[in-house]
């Protein structure tokens, strides 16, 4: 197979794990700039460019698209996917999962257990807003953050409602949650391919922070799932139609709550907590997908574009 991967930087852990992983199983893997692509929209032949070289014969292509660069990012994941190249991940999914509020509500229409979530737009409902989740403490977010940045903790209701009314000055779009307080600090990232949980770790924040994030200082360990722990992981990712990603998840008192789908998960802390070569088994994947694909193909000569189909609704 010849295989794309959509990355900024060809240094980074994640995208030079899975250069090599691809290449030790035979394939032909090129490592592209995003934002050097540039496309040509038509619907006969539509092309993309990089650097002056018309971009062809690719069969897959795996998108490591950073959250600053979501929108051109996912509109030349687009391309290739009207060029019928095989995503790893769909477009539409990853822009689904990188809008928080968005995936809340996908989450929490399919019944899935997540935190008492609040959000709001005008400053005069700020107080009933922090009585909806529950009181201080309670967590707010910029819908924008990433790894941990713009997530702010407000241990009682006054600095809540200071922090609010500072986010909604700044025309910010935020979301409230209850805090989980019995999670001590810790949360689950559960990395999933396909439909399986094929490794979980837990972070464990430093003392006095709530954010586990291994960007801030966080430490990873090997942990053990329970049954609903990894179906629930399993669900989050079928729901947002992810192939592959991580499921970031607290234990509370009434069972796992979700806090994020990440469409883009790091390589390094998971393979480096669990031992398992998480690349090897992504890719093994895509060439099952493609082998499928194929198959269909072959069996229905009619069909001169087929197209994957994305999992989930909104």
């Amino acid at each position: 197979m010849k295989i794309a991967i959509l990355s900024r930087n060809p240094k980074l852990y994640s995208t030079s794990r899975l250069v090599q992983a691809a290449e030790a199983r035979g394939h032909e893997v090129r490592v592209l700039d995003v934002l050097r692509c540039y496309m040509n929209i038509t619907s006969h032949n539509p092309s993309i460019h990089y650097r002056g070289e018309d971009l062809t014969g690719f069969d897959a292509v795996i998108p490591r698209i950073g959250a600053s660069v979501t929108f051109y990012g996912t509109a030349v994941l687009r391309q290739f996917e009207m060029m019928n190249v095989l995503p790893l991940n769909e477009s539409v999914a990853i822009s689904r999962s990188r809008d928080k509020l968005r995936s809340t509500q996908l989450l929490a229409r399919k019944g899935i257990g997540l935190p008492v979530t609040g959000f709001a737009n005008n400053p005069d409902d700020i107080e009933d807003l922090i009585a909806q989740v529950g009181g201080a403490p309670l967590v707010i977010k910029l819908l924008e953050g990433t790894q941990g940045i713009g997530v702010v903790l407000a241990e009682t209701h006054n600095a809540a409602e200071s922090v609010i009314q500072a986010f909604m000055g700044l025309k910010a779009n935020i979301m409230v949650q209850e805090f989980i307080k019995e999670a001590c600090g810790s949360d689950i990232r559960c990395f999933v391919v396909g439909d399986k949980v094929v490794a979980a770790m837990k972070r464990q924040a430093t003392e006095g922070e709530f954010r586990s994030n291994l960007h801030r200082g966080g430490s990873a360990t090997l942990v053990r799932l329970t049954p609903e722990e990894r179906s629930t992981a399993v669900r989050a990712a079928k729901i947002m139609g992810l192939n592959v990603c991580g499921v970031d998840m607290l234990r509370s008192n009434h069972g796992p709550v979700i806090m994020e789908v990440n469409s883009s998960p790091g390589l390094q802390g998971i393979e480096n907590a669990s031992g398992k070569n998480i690349a090897d088994l992504i890719i093994q994947f895509i060439e099952k997908r493609f082998e499928t694909l194929e198959i269909s193909k072959d069996k229905s000569p009619t069909s001169t574009n087929p197209r994957t189909r994305t999992r989930g609704k909104g």
